[in-house]
């Protein structure tokens, strides 16, 4: 075995690189029933970087094809859409589904599923789903029983990235904060070793700037987008150790006249903010809440080079500003040059008419923005990049999943938490070990007889095996990516292909 040796009985370990530095050898992999089989294959790429993949187990074959038809939060509910079913004909079954997030203050069932049918083949679902549509049912989904957290053999592909210290930085696709591109096109404009996807991002106008990192994102020193306060993200410095943190920002802005106010957000359309999580009046919430957009009519945003050319036409004022902060120009209307020295402020409602008040043809408006972590307080940025994700897996070598707190649960849906978290899903992970190297794994998923994906409870088993002290999740699902070189090594979940994804972490030397 060279300086790999297998972790488990039943394993295959291939060395593509028999000579070079050895990877960890990680325990069996806490997927399905214990020793199943497992293949590991490692390759150094660099000093300080090694992958492998690792293919477990085999298809079950008690796994079926079946449609879940609704899901609620009392089995009263789910009964009365079961006993309309069964007067169609359908033979509809109910079944308890949770656990609960580990910080939900409410106790019990997450709630009831209802569902009906069972094929050998997605196309036999489907068939049924276009019956129930036209029947009346909402919202019916064609799901695969291997999908949905409960016991299965599999199979999973999971590839893993280790990273000594300072390797990993994150990189904005497109080089601008509006538009998406695929991993591959990233990896290929800028050259690295390896990547993965990154964190959560807007997808359409309708939630915001298409492309808009949905949390937190900063690189070489600069705040691009706002937290989501609260959720846990991944700090990659320069040097040093890669960290794990729940993050939040504070941004304010002051005028000349001593006049002060929130700053909103960073680079996004003003009133929408995805994620939610801010603070000055959204609604419905302020509470972290995902995959939801949030409103707020009155807003500043900052628009910085960063966002590209110009800002996006729409009602409001902005307010330009050169490279000291002086306001050069007003203009009545948004959308307009963004100078390439300076900045513009972009109000709506009564940011608009703050703006009016207070940031006056050449005086000064000051911005101040603070990034604190919720466990070692303020965080300096010169030398730090930051990726969003959530919620947090593991924190000090133990499983640990705010699901609740981090909004990845919404008290008048069971079937999001259920939907996201409780099944299987393509998973992007990243990891921080004991002694300092980086994880980054991807586990595909959606992908019956290739790879059924991880629930959360996995995902942060996963990472423990692994090694991880502390983890966190990113963005998965159809964004779910990993390439050495520009090479994909992971299999793509959504019918269309690779996903175009707003930014990612890049490995290099």
């Amino acid at each position: 075995m060279g300086r790999l040796r297998r972790a488990l009985l039943g394993a295959t370990l291939v060395v593509v690189a028999a000579s070079a530095p050895a990877a960890v050898a990680y325990d069996e992999l806490p997927l399905g029933p214990r020793h199943l089989g497992e293949t590991r294959t490692s390759r150094w790429l660099a000093p300080g970087v090694v992958q492998t993949r690792i293919v477990r187990g085999t298809p079950d074959p008690r796994d079926a094809w079946t449609i879940d038809v609704a899901v609620h939060a009392t089995r009263r509910e789910a009964r009365v859409v079961a006993d309309r079913l069964d007067a169609l004909g359908h033979d509809a079954r109910i079944q308890r589904i949770g656990p609960r997030a580990q910080d939900d203050p409410e106790r019990g069932p997450l709630g009831f599923r209802v569902r009906v049918g069972s094929f050998a083949t997605q196309a036999q679902a489907d068939a049924l789903r276009t019956r129930l549509l036209s029947e009346g049912f909402a919202s019916p989904r064609s799901v695969f029983e291997g999908d949905d957290g409960n016991r299965t053999t599999g199979p999973w592909v999971v590839n893993v990235l280790e990273v000594a210290p300072g390797l990993a930085a994150p990189a904005l696709a497109t080089q601008v904060v509006p538009g998406r591109e695929t991993l591959t096109a990233l990896a290929a404009r800028q050259p690295s070793l390896a990547a993965i996807n990154g964190g959560y991002f807007v997808i359409g106008a309708a939630s915001g700037t298409d492309g808009d990192l949905a949390g937190i994102y900063a690189e070489r020193g600069e705040l691009i987008s706002e937290a989501v306060n609260g959720r846990t993200s991944l700090l990659l410095p320069r040097r040093g150790e890669a960290r794990v943190a729940a993050l939040a920002t504070t941004l304010r802005l002051r005028a000349a006249d001593g006049a002060q106010r929130e700053l909103d957000g960073l680079n996004r359309a003003p009133g929408l903010i995805r994620g939610c999580g801010g603070s000055g009046g959204d609604l419905p919430t302020e509470r972290p809440k995902h995959d939801f957009t949030c409103t707020d009519a009155g807003e500043v945003i900052r628009f910085e080079p960063v966002f590209g050319a110009a800002t996006e036409p729409r009602p409001g004022v902005e307010v330009v500003l050169d490279a000291d902060d002086v306001v050069v120009a007003v203009r009545e209307t948004r959308g307009g040059p963004i100078p390439p020295d300076g900045a513009v402020l972009a109000g709506t409602g009564d940011g608009a008419d703050w703006l009016r008040a207070h940031a006056l043809p050449g005086s000064r408006v000051r911005t101040r923005e603070t990034v604190s972590a919720a466990e070692h307080g303020p965080l300096g940025l010169r030398r730090v990049g930051i990726v969003n994700g959530g919620p947090r897996l593991v924190r000090d070598g133990e499983i640990d999943i705010p699901a609740f707190a981090e909004g990845f649960h919404y008290p008048e849906d069971p079937g999001f938490l259920y939907r996201f978290g409780l099944r299987r899903n393509p998973r992007t992970l990243a990891g921080v070990r004991p002694d300092g190297r980086l994880l980054l794994v991807t586990v595909d998923g959606r992908a019956p007889g290739h790879s059924v994906g991880a629930s959360f409870t996995e995902s942060a088993a996963l990472l423990r095996a692994l090694g991880a002290r502390d983890g966190v999740n990113l963005d998965g699902g159809g964004s779910t990516a990993m390439t050495v070189g520009s090479t994909l090594l992971t299999r793509p979940s959504d019918t269309t292909g690779e996903r175009p994804i707003a930014d990612a972490i890049v490995v290099g030397p």
